[in-house]
């Protein structure tokens, strides 16, 4: 049996491949500790899942959902954007529930892009960024992320043939896998570029409520212009515990949402009703306090992998928001990939590399900060025990 060609033009999928490694060496009896994926390790809050149970026991829940997203879940998003970002959606055409935020960027590729197409996508990046042109028909053109800009793309460098083919532009912020933040003045510089070529702006917004020391990650939605050019991909895997959900909305541009929108509807019959609505119980104001708690907690976890990896001789910045903590590779390592196997064969803990993300990615390491304590803390402890090769 043999694959499709657009399947055989993209990698197999990151995190599967780590999984597969995991299991590996747990069948070979040895204890290992995965700092790899970004999968919370405390359970999803308790009004989230009440709220799931109520509406799981209500036989209204249980035919199918409207493709667009049922009325109370669209109105906590748009509610939840006013109060958290000022920004003002219409609930009716400006946002739309979807299957999580990987499903719904993907499915953007299908409805925007034709062969010989372009999606400008941040390297390193989420895989989906790069993945999902290839599986479309397109390609991915990489913008750079460059670490003297902030982990920025630089617009400037992208020439107008390139420009002219692009219709989709991918970014996120805060952002994955560098925890960088948007830097001042990179919002309003995408916006001016995207109306000059007429390319829609996809935001990624999926850890703007993971934060740290004092800093609040804005929407893209809140720069001015932002709503003409552009969506923003709003997950709620990541800040409420709520991976295994998939529960996510896409808000913005009316237009936009509505060709998403005329794609969905021929691929899925929409998000579980009582899915949707446990995730507007945790978009309700009761919700910010659960999302405060997870963020003292990451807090002290990135505080302390940062402290380990400068005790280390490490160069590490700690991140102000994300799950992850991204670092340079010690030297006397030819890659980031044979450093992270260093590590899991000497110490038997689970970092990923870089340049799994993309070529920019190369040179540094993530971890992520979703172990549970006692664990992390051994994990780390490995990390301190190790020597680098002579």
């Amino acid at each position: 049996m043999k694959a499709s060609k657009r399947l055989d033009q993209i990698s197999p999928y990151l995190f599967a491949e780590i999984s597969r490694k995991i299991a590996e060496k747990k069948a070979a009896g040895i204890d290992v500790i995965s700092l790899g994926i970004g999968d919370p390790d405390r359970p999803t809050p308790a009004l989230i899942v009440e709220a799931a149970q109520e509406a799981i026991a209500d036989p209204s829940t249980h035919q199918y959902p409207s493709n667009r997203g049922r009325p109370e879940f669209l109105t906590a998003v748009s509610d939840f954007y006013a109060r958290r970002f000022d920004v003002t959606l219409d609930p009716a055409t400006e946002v739309m529930a979807a299957i999580g935020a990987k499903e719904c960027i993907f499915n953007l590729n299908l409805a925007f892009l034709d062969p010989g197409d372009l999606a400008l996508a941040s390297d390193p990046g989420y895989p989906v960024y790069t993945g999902g042109p290839l599986i479309a028909g397109a390609q991915a053109h990489l913008m750079a992320l460059v670490p003297q800009l902030g982990f920025a793309p630089d617009l400037t460098a992208i020439d107008d043939a390139t420009a002219k083919r692009a219709k989709l532009m991918f970014l996120n912020y805060p952002n994955n896998p560098t925890g960088a933040v948007v830097p001042d003045g990179l919002f309003e510089e995408v916006v001016a570029f995207a109306r000059h070529h007429d390319i829609l702006v996809v935001h990624d917004n999926a850890y703007s409520e993971t934060c740290y020391d004092g800093y609040r990650a804005p929407s893209f939605l809140a720069t001015p212009g932002a709503k003409e050019v552009g969506v923003e991909v709003f997950s709620l895997s990541k800040g409420y515990n709520m991976t295994g959900w998939r529960c996510a909305a896409i808000v913005g541009n009316a237009e936009a949402i509505d060709i998403y929108w005329r794609l969905k509807s021929n691929i899925d019959s929409g998000n579980f009703d009582a899915v949707q609505l446990a995730g507007a119980a945790a978009l309700s104001p009761d919700g910010d306090f659960e999302v405060a708690s997870m963020n003292e907690l990451y807090r002290r976890r990135r505080d302390l992998v940062c402290d380990v990896l400068r005790a280390g001789g490490v160069d590490v910045t700690a991140p102000k928001a994300t799950i992850y903590v991204w670092a340079p590779v010690p030297p006397g390592f030819e890659s980031s990939a044979a450093f992270c196997e260093y590590v899991l064969e000497e110490a038997s803990v689970v970092i990923t590399p870089g340049g799994a993300y993309g070529p920019n990615g190369e040179g540094f390491f993530r971890i992520s900060l979703t172990t549970p304590d006692d664990r992390l803390r051994e994990a780390v402890a490995r990390l301190g025990a190790l020597a680098s090769p002579a």
